[in-house]
């Protein structure tokens, strides 16, 4: 059902682009935005675009909340990558978040969000879908740049969309290296990126990276997203193709990541 949306909106922006560019279209279609910062990395660029920047650390929950009430924002996205290694480390988090974390059965991906946005709709505010507004960099299904792919990698493509998806409904994670139809990593708590170094150092070169959203994905959390970062890391470690789930997946960069590809004979495509 389709929401009536908030002049005003909340923003938590982890790492990248994706955050800054939702603020940015946000803005350019009206919309006051006053973002909560999880990273230093991106801290300027939101500035930009939202009326009000605040830097927290994730485990702050009353800290965050507290803005969130004086700011009276009602809607709020989450974007942008937070590093799962914080459950470990728990850096600066209080009193409140440890007691949460305490009672939860298990600490996997929807477990923790669903947590959190449980305590965030009780003080009144609705965490709204992550594409709403930057539906404009989800992909298309097809072959983004000018490298085709090889029957074997197809076939290395169908059977680690497969493996993906059986993964995700375990809710381990979202993305599986795959080489010659053999498993070289699945996605854990290391992310994306690590993943693919970790499964291209045991495929030497010409691993096969697919990543797909999970198979009831919540759209308020987690959606696929692939960047310049992720190619970098695919050339540095002699990677040749990443598969995504078209019509799932985000792009923050489309133009950068495409031209990227090309020049360094990586197939991108989306199934």
């Amino acid at each position: 059902m389709a929401i009536t949306l908030e002049r005003k909106q909340g923003l938590i922006a982890g790492d990248g682009l994706l955050p800054v560019k939702m603020a940015q279209y946000a803005k350019e279609n009206g919309f006051e935005v006053v973002a909560i910062s999880l990273s230093s990395d991106n801290y300027r660029e939101l500035k930009k675009y939202c009326s009000k920047v605040y830097s927290c650390c994730p485990g702050e929950i009353n800290k965050i909340e507290n803005i969130l009430k004086s700011e009276g924002i009602k809607q709020l996205t989450f974007l942008g990558k937070v590093s799962k290694s914080i459950l470990i480390k728990r850096p600066k988090f209080d009193k409140r978040a440890v007691e949460l974390l305490k009672q939860a059965a298990r600490l996997n991906d929807d477990k923790v969000m669903l947590m959190i946005i449980e305590q965030l709709e009780k003080i009144g505010i609705t965490i709204i879908d992550q594409t709403t507004f930057i539906k404009n960099l989800m992909i298309p299904s097809g072959v983004l740049g000018k490298i085709q792919p090889t029957k074997e990698q197809v076939d290395d493509v169908n059977y680690g969309y497969w493996l993906a998806k059986e993964t995700g409904k375990l809710d381990i994670g979202q993305s599986v290296v795959i080489k010659d139809k053999m498993i070289m990593a699945v996605e854990a708590i290391e992310g994306t990126d690590k993943c693919i170094r970790r499964g291209c150092k045991l495929a030497k070169k010409n691993a096969c990276i697919i990543k797909v959203a999970k198979p009831e994905q919540d759209k308020r959390f987690d959606i696929p997203a692939i960047g310049l970062r992720t190619l970098k890391t695919m050339k540095r470690y002699k990677a040749s193709l990443i598969a995504v789930e078209a019509g799932e997946t985000i792009i923050v960069d489309q133009e950068e990541v495409v031209k990227f590809a090309d020049k360094n004979n990586i197939v991108i495509m989306a199934v």
